[in-house]
C-alpha cells in the first residue's frame, strides 16, 4: 500500500489537533443516549464532542466563517455533499434545506444567521433527523479515521493488521488516486493532454 505511513500519521495528527481544540478527551467512541437529538448524535459521531451549546454548533458548521449558514452549509452539515448520500434524490436534499430554512430563517433572507439559530434553539427548535445518517462532512481521511480506524485499530497497528473491508477499500482508493495522478503527470510531460482539448477540435470529431 503506497504512502500508508504518511496517511496514518496525518490522520492521527488531525485527530490530535481536533482533540486539543475541543478538549473532549481521547479518541474513544462516544456513547450516545438513545433519545439524543440529531445535532447531539452528529457532534458525538462526527466530532467526538459531547458538551456544546447552540453557538458552538453553529460556528463549527459555518464553514466559511461568514456568520450565516447558506443552503450549501446546510447540505454539507447533513452530509449531502458526501459520496455516502449520492443515492439520495436531489428532491430529498432540497427538502432538507427548505425545512431547515423554514425553521430558522425568520427574516427570509435565504440564510440562517448566528442570532436566528441560537434564538430558535433557546425556544426549543432542534435540527430535524431526516434519516440520512450522522452527516459526514470531513474528507476521506477524517471519515475513515473517526468511523473505522479508531474503532478497530490504534497507533500500534501494523500494515498487515489492516485487513478489514473498510481498510482495503480505503487504501485501494488511495492507490487508484495516486495512479491516476501519475498517469496525468506522465501525459503532461509527454506534451498535449487530449482530455484537455475541446471535443470539436479532437482528431476525428
Amino acid at each position: 500500500m503506497k504512502q500508508l505511513q504518511t496517511v496514518l500519521v496525518g490522520a492521527f495528527l488531525l485527530l490530535a489537533l481536533a482533540s486539543n481544540s475541543f478538549a473532549h478527551g481521547g479518541h474513544e467512541q462516544v456513547v450516545i443516549p438513545a433519545d439524543a437529538d440529531w445535532a447531539t448524535r452528529h457532534m458525538a459521531e462526527e466530532h467526538h464532542i459531547t458538551t456544546f451549546d447552540a453557538g458552538v454548533f453553529f460556528t463549527l458548521h459555518d464553514y466559511d466563517s461568514s456568520g450565516a449558514w447558506s443552503p450549501e452549509d446546510i447540505r454539507r452539515t447533513y452530509g449531502l455533499m458526501d459520496e455516502s448520500t449520492n443515492n439520495v434524490p436531489e428532491e430529498k436534499k432540497a427538502d432538507v434545506v427548505r425545512i431547515v430554512m423554514d425553521l430558522y430563517d425568520t427574516d427570509k433572507s435565504g440564510t440562517v444567521s448566528y442570532a436566528e439559530f441560537t434564538i430558535a434553539n433557546a425556544k426549543g427548535v432542534t435540527l430535524p433527523d431526516f434519516g440520512l445518517g450522522p452527516g459526514h462532512h470531513g474528507d476521506d481521511e477524517y471519515e475513515y479515521e473517526i468511523h473505522h480506524f479508531e474503532k478497530y485499530h490504534d497507533e500500534n497497528t501494523k500494515e498487515e493488521d489492516l485487513i478489514h473491508p473498510e481498510d482495503i477499500a480505503h487504501f485501494a482508493k488511495h492507490d487508484r488516486e495516486e495512479e491516476e495522478r501519475e498517469e496525468w503527470e506522465r501525459k503532461e510531460r509527454a506534451g498535449i493532454v487530449e482530455a484537455n482539448i475541446p471535443a470539436k477540435f479532437r482528431r476525428g470529431a
